[in-house]
């Protein structure tokens, strides 16, 4: 008695099929889920819960505005010092925080990967999403201070504001997702991304005005400099809810918004590359967690 082949049935697809980005988002019930648990995890036992998210910039904003605002007379050079150092750090930390958390959004849920198929992006796109949570109360905060220093809201400036909050988002998530597979890897690299925070801190314009840079560097040092992605989106942002309210003498970068769009173009080029290495890599993310 020979028994009839079994056909495979056209409905099925190999376990890890069809996930990617697309299948995270699509999955909103589960990333809201990850999102609360990352949110609860973080703020477990805590008295003021995300009352933090007020306290950690308003702490770090009060640090460098003594320390580098007054004390070292940065607020006598550019005028509403406040203004134009939180509008920069708002984005810094939007950037870092979502690098730093998207870095060990996978290994941090080796339990899950291990045992549960579903979309692997998810993990650092819900820590990214955190990330977002966080930059809301920063945000509030600025808008507050820069409609007391006179700001007002104009096409120009929401535009300049929209394009810088892209480029951030853009380039801090396809850098985590890159940064997240190759972590699974080699867990060295979270350290060399807290290291790393250390320097994109000052490598903005928003301790100091991009013009030390033009007078105390070389000229290749300049080019460089305004190169970086992160640099064009500080200043967006600083065009955007600093500048209107200003005294109006100050120049920023040449070609700004020319530059912002080339930093946009290289943003999502990352993004493109960072996706690619992390769906190359993250079919071995089980076996090696």
């Amino acid at each position: 008695m020979t028994t009839a082949p079994i056909r495979a049935d056209d409905g099925l697809r190999a376990p890890g099929a069809g996930g990617g980005l697309r299948r995270t988002f699509q999955n909103r019930y589960l990333l809201r889920l990850l999102v609360r648990r990352e949110l609860r995890a973080r703020y477990k036992g805590s008295l003021l819960g995300l009352g933090w998210s007020y306290v950690r910039p308003a702490v770090h904003f009060a640090v460098y505005f003594y320390v580098i605002g007054v004390f070292l007379g940065m607020d006598r050079q550019i005028d509403d010092f406040p203004v134009y150092l939180f509008a920069g750090m708002v984005l810094v930390n939007l950037f870092t925080e979502t690098l730093h958390s998207a870095t060990r959004s996978v290994t941090g849920n080796a339990a899950l990967v291990r045992k549960v198929f579903l979309p692997r992006e998810m993990f650092p796109a819900a820590s990214a999403l955190v990330s977002l949570v966080h930059f809301l109360p920063g945000f509030l905060i600025l808008l507050g201070g820069a409609v007391a220093a006179g700001w007002r809201p104009s096409p120009a400036g929401i535009g300049a504001a929209v394009l810088g909050f892209t480029i951030i988002v853009v380039l801090g998530f396809g850098v985590g997702l890159l940064c997240a597979a190759v972590n699974v890897f080699f867990r060295d690299l979270e350290q060399a991304v807290d290291i790393s925070m250390i320097v994109i801190t000052w490598s903005v314009p928003m301790i100091y005005p991009w013009t030390h840079v033009q007078t105390h560097a070389p000229g290749w040092v300049l080019d460089v400099y305004l190169a970086n992605p992160l640099v064009s989106a500080v200043s967006l942002f600083q065009r955007a809810f600093w500048y209107p309210g200003a005294d109006g003498g100050f120049a920023f970068p040449p070609d700004l918004y020319a530059r912002a769009c080339e930093s946009l173009a290289v943003s999502v080029l990352v993004f493109i590359a960072g996706h690619a290495a992390f769906a190359r890599m993250q079919k071995r993310f089980a076996q090696e967690l």
